[in-house]
């Protein structure tokens, strides 16, 4: 389990209503959003909760800083607490940061591969109007992580910390975008031979063969590579900090390369991170798809741009002729001058309704031509039905099956999506969530996931489909009570399948010539009849 504040990207402050509209809206997935609590409110109905706590919020006019604070507490993939479990961990973190009697929304996420909640906390004291800004949180969100782990049986994480903030931020980069970071590609390509190097003028060479430069810049060190790309050189590693270099190297000295315009043996591009497959014609795809899409959002803004440029010219001639007209009119001037005003009222609203109608279409086509990151890329071409994006978004991370209550089988076409049943999302490991009737149905191309608490229905679809994807003969691994209903519906259903279990297809054998006896006996009670 990782507990983790998740800072504001960018310079304004978070807005608490925003935060908690994000975390509590489905956005059309049926297993996005489970349980959402509302705590130390009077209302538990979110949007009169986000109104309270920014009526909160707004009574302390001393603070400057952020008032909200968003937390993210996310499991290990497999593990599914139960709903109480994960009740108590919510309470016990935000007493433990301080926030016990704070006003916070939280909402239980499933459609990942781990399971997480995000806590939208109020940092305004609800009677004091204090602000509580937590000391060290991350220190002690790892003691309590650590400490709810043995308490509730969970798998453990490392909570110390041993990476530096732009580390940690560099790697959230590449695991959300799917693209190798500047400072990752420096640690893996050419960290250990800038270590190495026994002096300044070494250690440029290093960075030169790599494409890239050292430079003193305020009180520090930084690495820049030949696109600009800048960051610290502490950052890749903390022996390369200004203090540490200098401590082994002397004083700085400057680059004196003789050739600067020598090509390097290799630089840094931003690619795709490493996977299992080829993806050099996947991305390139996505560049050109990527370059059409800005081309095609300018072209849309432009011409939204002339109809309302048109609009406005319309109004102002249809203005101008109406004053032309009254000025033909034989009347009084009070008259007059009542309807030069209508006139020009009319024509006021003529130019709101054209601005208003274009910023519309602006969002329209800000929405209709978002750019994608590689991995929200793979993800929306995985949806519709692309078996390559699909293929590698599934070949990014090591190979590891579903855990929990699962079937799977000995053959497989673990990139071809099922059929007949709605898929609901896809996470970014490739793993397929399709609805059913009141349960989902996890997909990661070698097993499929029943969810908890599925009815009998839903596990007669989960067999169907497996058998769609694996034949007739199963893996069932799970709980002893899932195995039983697994047996039970494929016995109920008379479903063409055998179990690799020699007892669970001895169970399902018995229960099918038990269902036939059954059968018979009804039927011969009704010819009696």
């Amino acid at each position: 389990m990782i507990a983790k504040r998740v800072p504001i990207k960018s310079g304004r402050k978070s807005s608490f209503a925003k935060l908690a509209n994000y975390i509590s809206n489905p956005q059309e997935k049926s297993e996005r959003v489970g349980v959402v609590s509302v705590s130390n409110c009077h209302s538990t109905e979110i949007e009169d909760a986000a109104l309270e706590v920014m009526a909160t919020q707004a009574r302390n006019t001393r603070s400057t800083s952020d008032k909200t604070y968003h937390l993210l507490i996310s499991f290990r993939a497999g593990e599914q607490p139960p709903a109480q479990v994960l009740a108590e961990i919510e309470q016990r973190i935000c007493t433990g940061l301080g926030f016990a009697e704070h006003q916070r929304v939280s909402a239980v996420h499933h459609d990942t591969d781990n399971l997480h909640i995000h806590i939208a906390i109020n940092k305004i004291h609800p009677v004091r109007l204090t602000l509580h800004e937590p000391f060290r949180d991350y220190r002690t969100l790892g003691e309590l992580c650590a400490a709810l782990e043995t308490e509730y049986s969970l798998e453990q994480d490392n909570h110390q910390a041993r990476k530096s903030g732009a580390e940690n931020r560099a790697a959230d980069m590449e695991h959300a975008a799917g693209v190798e970071s500047l400072i990752g590609w420096v640690k893996r390509e050419c960290l250990e031979q800038i270590q190495r190097a026994q002096t300044w003028q070494s250690l440029h060479q290093v960075m030169h063969e790599h494409g890239l430069a050292l430079h003193l810049r305020g009180n520090g060190l930084v690495i820049s590579d030949q696109a600009g790309t800048t960051i610290k050189a502490s950052s890749a590693s903390r022996d390369l900090s200004k203090a540490k270099l200098q401590e082994r190297l002397g004083p700085f000295e400057a680059s004196t390369e003789q050739h600067p315009d020598a090509q390097p043996k290799r630089s840094y591009q931003a690619k795709p991170m490493r996977s299992r497959m080829d993806t050099t014609e996947l991305y390139a795809r996505y560049k050109t798809e990527q370059l059409n899409n800005a081309a095609a959002c300018s072209a849309a803004r432009t011409k939204a741009h002339e109809r309302k440029a048109q609009k406005i010219a319309a109004a102002k001639r249809s203005g101008a002729m109406k004053r032309a007209a009254l000025k033909l009119v034989s009347t009084d001037r009070l008259a007059k001058k009542a309807l030069y005003a209508l006139i020009n009222q009319t024509f006021k609203n003529e130019i709101n309704k054209a601005h208003q109608r274009y910023l519309q279409e602006r969002q329209m086509i800000t929405s209709q031509h978002k750019p994608r990151t590689w991995n929200d890329w793979l993800q929306h071409k995985a949806m519709s039905g692309d078996q390559h994006a699909l293929a590698a978004l599934r070949a990014r991370a090591p190979a590891q099956s579903l855990k929990g209550n699962t079937v799977s089988g000995r053959h497989t076409s673990v990139h071809a999506p099922l059929k007949g049943l709605d898929t609901d999302s896809i996470t970014k490991k490739g793993t397929l969530i399709y609805r059913t009737s009141g349960s989902a149905i996890r997909d990661d191309g070698h097993a499929l996931k029943v969810s908890q608490g599925a009815a009998i229905d839903d596990l007669a679809a989960a067999l169907q489909l497996a058998i769609q994807r694996f034949g007739q003969t199963l893996t069932v691994n799970g709980t002893t009570e899932f195995k039983q209903q697994v047996a039970s519906v494929a016995a109920a259903r008379r479903l063409a399948v055998q179990f690799d279990d020699p007892e669970l297809e001895q169970t399902r054998l018995a229960l099918l010539v038990g269902n036939r006896l059954q059968s018979r006996k009804s039927r011969s009670s009704g010819i009696h009849r």
